[in-house]
């Protein structure tokens, strides 16, 4: 039987230009959602399933960020910045930017993307080999609130076989929701192409060498946060 987990990387650093708007403008990870920030609801999420240390990647505006996430932390969590100075790349960068201060297996998510402990319950039940990544997927199709934005995933059984925004054939969403090996890291060096990866191409890479699989989120619910549509389902959701 695996260890718990007892971490999580969360990914903050983009500019989140689509949802940003007019007078009322925040960076993206402190947007409000229902009175609280979106990465606030995503600790709240990992939290609720005994996750307490935080691994929070920054790069546009941290100087406004950093307290923005601080006074989000939930009572009782530990909070470590990582800066990314190169975050006008993918977000494969970003991750990369923790390989020296993460240990062991670790949940990754990205700041905008809201869900239940429920889903991060799944994700970790599921994932029973410790040397593979596991995504957790939506195979809800019909509820995908904007597919053509949705990140695709063609799986046999429970192992990836690709992934990729623009898939024509596939079966699954990427939800956003990652358990991670720490050797993740090694891939996403590997797939970088001029000092430039996405999560993606980590992912890709691993599912070459058999260590990339899905956990069904089944009947949970999430959202990625892009827009000011978006966001209204969010505010459904919750």
């Amino acid at each position: 039987m695996t260890a718990p987990i007892q971490q999580a990387v969360i990914l903050a650093a983009g500019q989140g230009t689509r949802l940003r708007q007019g007078q009322q403008d925040y960076p993206k990870p402190l947007y409000p959602l229902q009175d609280r920030p979106l990465i606030g609801h995503v600790m709240d999420a990992f939290c609720d399933h005994g996750i307490k240390r935080f691994f929070v990647v920054v790069g546009f505006e941290k100087e406004q960020v950093m307290p923005g996430i601080e006074a989000a932390v939930p009572p009782g969590a530990s909070l470590t910045f990582i800066d990314n100075p190169d975050w006008r790349l993918n977000n494969g960068v970003s991750l990369l930017k923790a390989k020296d201060e993460v240990r062991g297996r670790f949940f990754l998510s990205m700041s905008d993307h809201i869900f239940h402990s429920a889903m991060v319950a799944a994700l970790e039940q599921g994932a029973l080999l410790p040397d593979s990544l596991y995504l957790a997927v939506d195979r809800k199709l019909d509820s995908v609130f904007d597919m053509d934005d949705a990140t695709k995933v063609r799986s046999e059984a429970d192992r990836i076989v690709a992934i990729d925004k623009e898939l024509e054939e596939f079966d699954a969403v990427d939800t956003g929701l990652f358990l991670c090996p720490d050797d993740v890291f090694s891939f996403l060096a590997r797939a970088r192409v001029d000092g430039d990866c996405s999560l993606s191409d980590g992912v890709r890479a691993m599912a070459g060498e058999d260590r990339a699989r899905i956990v069904d989120i089944g009947a949970a619910r999430w959202q990625d946060v892009d827009t000011p549509d978006m966001l209204g389902q969010a505010e459904k959701l919750l």
